[in-house]
């Protein structure tokens, strides 16, 4: 899967278009807080583009406002991380350096992502915007897309998503990424029918990932246990949390729409 591919998905309205490259003086300016980071985008940012800019006027959705957040527009970008380049914290950098909610398709070699991140205004310091929480994707497959990539990237084009408001809009991509993290454990895609569910969902998956981290840990403490009293009881709580986890991929399985 390729990053042109992912944005061809979105289907984005030509109008919306930028087709710009970003300076990369200008994403140290805006989104490195320390000298690490600043480093960090150096070395291992090969290129940022903007892609599109989805606003009120190319989209027929009306800009959202409340006393927590202000989303006039959605901008849609790529990057090009190189290889040994912090994947993680510059994917977070990205999305802290745009004032805006931003959908960002990263590629490092063959791999690819989309991560996207609800933005709301600081409370510490007036006028800043802060990012909540990153939901980014596992890397798609290097050839094909899978079932479960397939149903993901059907269900990205923008005038599928919600249409109350650009916040909706957004939740929309949110929810879909979620879905495809749940899909991946239970082999079916389905966007969730409401936010309710894709909160439910992402629950779903962190508790999912805190029991297989869990579950590594047990099966190595076991594999290395030289009693075996103890081995058994490792054994025990192996089979009991790998019962737990089945069930959490029932419920993930049971909140698509």
């Amino acid at each position: 899967m390729t990053a042109g591919g992912i944005i061809a998905a979105l289907a984005l309205p030509e109008d919306a278009r930028v087709d710009q490259r970003v300076p990369k003086k200008l994403l140290m300016e805006q989104g490195a807080p320390t000298a690490a980071d600043k480093r960090a985008i150096q070395e291992g940012i090969e290129e940022l583009f903007w892609v599109a800019a989805l606003k009120p006027t190319n989209v027929g959705v009306p800009a959202y406002r409340d006393e927590v957040r202000e989303y006039l527009e959605i901008a849609i970008l790529t990057a090009m991380i190189r290889q040994g380049g912090k994947v993680g914290r510059l994917v977070e950098l990205v999305h802290r350096a745009i004032p805006y909610p931003v959908v960002l398709v990263a590629t490092v070699g063959q791999d690819c992502t989309f991560s996207v991140a609800h933005k709301r205004w600081s409370q510490g310091e007036a006028g800043k915007v802060v990012i909540e929480d990153v939901q980014c994707t596992a890397a798609f497959a290097s050839d094909a897309p899978t079932l479960e990539e397939t149903g993901f990237l059907a269900s990205l084009p923008v005038a599928g998503l919600p249409r109350g408001d650009l916040f909706a809009l957004y939740q929309g991509w949110i929810d879909r990424v979620a879905a495809l993290g749940a899909a991946r454990i239970t082999g079916a895609f389905a966007v969730p029918g409401a936010t309710a569910q894709g909160d439910a969902l992402r629950d779903g998956l962190e508790s999912h990932k805190a029991m297989e981290r869990e579950l590594v840990q047990l099966r190595a403490r076991a594999k290395k246990e030289k009693q075996i009293n103890r081995r058994v009881e490792l054994n025990l709580q192996i089979k009991r949390l790998e019962g737990e986890m089945a069930a959490v991929a029932g419920r993930l399985g049971g909140n698509g729409s």
